[in-house]
């Protein structure tokens, strides 16, 4: 492939990578383990220090990290010595700590060392153990070995750049499908909200609310889905049988959508759910990866092949490229675009869900400027908004620039308000590189 076409079809992925790197640069920063492998660092360091019986006191904050640290270390130092008693564990703030120590001391008990996080470990009450505690002995700070790692590269980072993102990427197949022939869906952040209500309205009134079952709960998701989809396919009858430009159809649908969700919803949330709903929004049942996240990977490698291997892809394509040619080669124009609309409406149902299950509710609030935010990914992603030309696996890397943006923005500190300047240049920018693009090739 020659150079200019590799970097038509993977620039952005390039571009993408390029961010990475400088996020992880910018964020470059002293690292501390936690939990399980912090536990295994300092149970190997005070057996090659103590022995296999060292006698230690294990001192943590009241906190769901430090909580599995402390079992876990307890747990290793156990095992080197079944028949030794479990080490003592304090856990709160520095008062806390001395307490335990002066019981410590005023039994007679002596100490090889102090299991400690990054964050004990620098509590003042240690810094003169020999002084205040003689009795204790001359008992050793320990704590995990910090490493250098960007901060922007953790696995929890990126999950949550995956998991925040997803919804906007899944709306964002369908408005490709919308671009690509040449026309725009402007109620996709409405619709969504609508779906959130509706989802959560029926899993209220007809499914049993907070003790409503799998299957009711599935059935009001499909629902909403489906009455989103509806929606979409009176925007696509309007579009094609009455030739309203398709900018003017959404907008008017974005505001039907909206009052819609606001009547349905009585203009407050709807949060009665079982907490079992939010499995698809914050589940992660493989390999830690959140349930959102797998369903936008399915769903684009779904889509990818639709719009590569699949004759519907090609007739959305060549509707892009010159509806009226495509028309007298025989293809169905009217029904290609129904399609994309109720594709882009049923798929904005779809992320109304996934958001009422990642809040545990429904409100009518829900997707705001979320259709400016689907839209940018897309042209991000390098689809031309003349119609004809996109990919997408380029829409995901275009959602994925966004996020990555956004959350590098925040890991460095930037301000909201200078957030939203640079997101409004990198979309000017997209755009100007499409223009530039488009009159090249004529």
């Amino acid at each position: 492939m020659k150079p200019a076409r590799l970097l038509a079809d993977y620039g952005m992925v390039l571009v993408l990578a390029l961010l990475c790197v400088l996020f992880s640069v910018l964020t470059f920063s002293d690292q501390s383990p936690t939990g399980e492998a912090a536990a295994k660092q300092v149970s190997d360091t005070l057996r090659e220090q103590f022995g296999k019986t060292p006698r230690v006191l294990i001192a943590t904050r009241d906190q769901p990290d430090d909580a599995v640290y402390a079992t876990a270390l307890q747990t290793l130092l156990a095992g080197s010595a079944p028949d030794a008693r479990p080490a003592p564990v304090v856990r709160g703030e520095p008062k806390d700590a001395r307490e335990a120590l002066q019981r410590l001391a005023a039994s007679g008990e002596r100490l090889d060392a102090i299991a400690c996080t990054q964050a004990t470990g620098a509590w003042l009450v240690f810094n003169s153990l020999k002084a205040d505690f003689p009795n204790l002995g001359e008992p050793r700070i320990v704590t995990p070995r910090s490493y250098r790692w960007p901060n922007f590269l953790k696995a929890e980072n990126l999950l949550n750049i995956a998991n925040q993102i997803a919804v906007i990427a899944i709306v964002a197949i369908g408005m490709s499908m919308v671009i690509i022939t040449g026309g725009i869906d402007l109620s996709v952040g409405s619709l969504l909200a609508l779906s959130s209500v509706l989802t959560a309205r029926f899993i209220r009134d007809f499914a049993g609310g907070t003790g409503a079952s799998a299957s009711g709960m599935l059935l009001a998701c499909l629902a909403a889905i489906l009455l989103c989809g509806t929606v979409g396919a009176f925007s696509g009858a309007m579009i094609t049988r009455f030739a309203i430009p398709p900018f003017i159809v959404t907008l008017a649908m974005m505001l039907v959508g909206s009052g819609l969700a606001y009547i349905l919803a009585k203009g407050q949330s709807i949060y009665q759910i079982p907490d079992s709903f939010v499995w698809l929004g914050r589940g992660a049942d493989v390999l830690n990866i959140p349930n959102a996240v797998l369903l936008m990977a399915v769903l684009y490698g779904l889509a990818h092949i639709l719009m590569s291997r699949m004759k519907l892809g090609r007739h959305l394509y060549a509707v892009g490229g010159n509806s009226e040619a495509a028309r007298l080669s025989g293809v169905p124009v009217k029904r290609v675009l129904l399609f994309a609309y109720i594709a882009s409406a049923a798929l904005a149902g779809l992320g109304g869900v996934i958001m009422a299950s990642q809040l545990k509710s429904g409100s009518p609030t829900y997707g705001g400027m979320y259709e400016l935010y689907v839209i940018a990914a897309v042209v991000v992603g390098g689809t031309s908004l003349s119609g004809g030309e996109g990919r997408m696996f380029g829409t995901l890397a275009g959602a994925f620039t966004i996020a990555v943006i956004q959350n590098g923005m925040n890991l460095t500190n930037v301000e909201s308000y200078t957030q939203k300047v640079v997101l409004g240049l990198v979309i000017l920018g997209a755009v100007l590189v499409d223009k530039a693009r488009n009159t090249r090739s004529a």
